[in-house]
């Protein structure tokens, strides 16, 4: 098949186009700027992808803006909206146009909300709940999306994952890496929460499965490891798996929660510390499929990856 991947010098978008060339699919790397990456297409207009998509049958999406810096923004909502709705939408108005065959675009279980309760889990059923400016924009681009394939003979196939991590990783999950690796001690050694993840290649493992599913067409699919941790079992297999001792103290919940509201990073504890999990079963079914790594295979290939690049 001939695939056009956006995003392609991402964390995702990178991975993903060694798995599909290793495939022998036809690719090409779609990117802004110049990179070290084979048969890459550099887009001097955004706003126009006429060339990049022609004779293709597939684009898979993964470029967009996750994090807009609050205190440089007058409103955060347009700018995301200005990258996550307006170029996903000329892009699938222009796929649609040249004839591709399936759109697939990698949204955020945060569409259906920021947490769940204790037991309970997010369902591709239930009702978008986007709480903040990112997944607002993000389920405005699905809605878009719909809208399109509605009107066209687009298909689309929408992905929600909760947080990737793998070799590559950046942000939250490298900092964790990072204290870990020098032994800091720290005061999540108490946390009963439970949150889904998925490893890289678990991501793509499905990405690819639906570009070979007909069944996929016009449908949304949560995703995870299906394997739930707390934050404490999180950080102790992460230490495992890193060759390192563990020192996490017992801090109650409580004191956690209001230093980080006394520090302004309430957003980082209620990742810390709230549950957020993901009923993949409709995936499964619908799909036939199951995360093909184990948790623990991907935390170790995360791992590796970090000390690699010491």
């Amino acid at each position: 098949m001939k695939i056009l991947v956006t995003g392609a010098n991402g964390f995702i978008g990178k991975a993903l186009c060694k798995k599909l060339r290793n495939q022998q699919h036809d690719v090409i790397a779609a990117v802004r700027r110049r990179c070290n990456i084979s048969n890459v297409t550099i887009l001097e207009n955004e706003y126009s992808w006429e060339k990049a998509l022609m004779n293709q049958d597939i684009v898979i999406h993964t470029a967009g803006l996750s994090q807009v810096r609050k205190d440089t923004e007058i409103d955060p909502l347009e700018v995301y909206r200005s990258v996550n709705v307006q170029k996903t939408r000329i892009l699938a108005q222009q796929a649609a146009a040249s004839g591709v065959k399936l759109f697939i675009f990698l949204s955020s279980i945060k569409v259906n909300g920021e947490l769940t309760k204790t037991n309970s889990y997010f369902s591709f059923r239930d009702e978008a709940s986007p709480k903040e400016p990112y997944s607002i924009s993000k389920w405005e681009a699905e809605q878009t999306l719909r809208e399109i394939a509605a009107k066209t003979n687009l298909k689309i196939v929408i992905i929600r994952s909760p947080l990737v991590y793998g070799p590559g990783v950046k942000g939250n999950f490298l900092s964790l890496l990072n204290l870990l690796d020098r032994g800091i001690p720290l005061p999540f050694g108490g946390i009963k929460n439970k949150r889904s993840l998925v490893g890289l290649n678990n991501l793509i493992d499905l990405i690819i499965t639906c570009t070979e599913r007909p069944a996929a067409a016009n449908k949304t699919f949560l995703v995870s490891d299906d394997d739930d941790l707390s934050t404490t079992e999180l950080l102790q297999r992460l230490a495992c798996a890193l060759n390192k001792p563990v020192k996490l103290l017992p801090f109650p919940t409580s004191i956690l929660q209001l230093g980080a509201s006394l520090l302004g990073r309430r957003d980082t504890a209620q990742r810390l510390l709230g549950n957020l999990q993901l009923d993949i079963s409709h995936t499964k079914k619908a799909l036939d499929w199951s995360p093909p790594e184990g948790i623990e295979t991907c935390l170790k290939e995360t791992a590796s990856w970090y000390l690699s690049k010491k």
